[in-house]
């Protein structure tokens, strides 16, 4: 990654507004134990309280999805709480919204607020460290390739391409597209936890759909390792 100014007091003061908002929403996580709720045993309940919102529902579902992909919470059980609230077609859409908004937030953060404190929590990975050369060499791929294979850890691959070269609407585009195909999986696989006991044919529909996208996307990182050498400059 480039070298850095010094930062200025007006910097300084986002570093650190932004550090304790971080702080104080990890320290909320586990005073209310967030991170157990969201356990998918505890699945029908927070749908129950998704619900209460009434035709706002949609609009807090959203901005927590949101939320929780800035604070560094697990976003695969909210997912799949997307499809089990609101179905998997709606779910899809909502969990779509929030997520590309998400990881553009976190982008400009690291770009625009708070790069010297990312430039940190990045320089711990060494395999995050490599992204900005590897952008680079290959480009959009390097954003395809590691959103498609979980190599590294999601929340902080969103905020270490803040410090890359790479165009925000370039970024923004692929990370959506690479999204989507486990976000349909994952919300369809909560469309079918929702439709237990009720209609037999749909539940095995949305499984079926759920497996399908999941095996797609199990054989992806073969098929890269294979194909792209982006992905050998990611691994070396």
């Amino acid at each position: 990654m480039s070298k850095t100014a010094q930062p200025s007091p007006t910097q300084w003061g986002r570093l650190l507004l932004f550090g304790g908002l971080v702080l104080g929403g990890a320290m909320l996580a586990r005073l209310f134990g967030l991170q157990e709720f969201l356990n998918l045993k505890h699945l029908a309940d927070l749908k129950a309280w998704i619900e209460g919102f009434g035709p706002f529902a949609p609009l807090v579902f959203i901005m927590g999805y949101i939320l929780a992909v800035i604070f560094f919470v697990p976003g695969l059980p909210i997912t799949v709480l997307g499809g089990v609230a609101f179905g998997p077609i709606w779910g899809t859409v909502y969990v779509s919204i929030a997520s590309t908004i998400g990881v553009a937030l976190t982008f400009l953060i690291a770009r625009y607020g708070a790069r010297g404190m990312v430039e940190r929590w990045v320089s711990g990975n060494p395999r995050l460290a490599k992204i900005d050369q590897a952008i680079a060499r290959h480009g959009w791929r390097i954003v395809m390739i590691t959103r498609l294979v979980p190599l590294f850890p999601f929340n902080l691959q969103n905020y270490a391409y803040g410090l890359t070269r790479i165009e925000f609407w370039r970024y923004l585009l692929v990370s959506w597209s690479c999204m989507l195909p486990a976000t349909v999986a994952y919300t369809f696989a909560g469309g079918a936890l929702s439709e237990a006991g009720g209609d037999i044919q749909r539940t095995l529909l949305y499984l079926g759909i759920a497996g399908s996208l999941l095996v797609l996307v199990s054989l992806i990182p073969r098929w890269l390792h294979k194909t792209s050498p982006a992905t050998d400059d990611l691994l070396r």
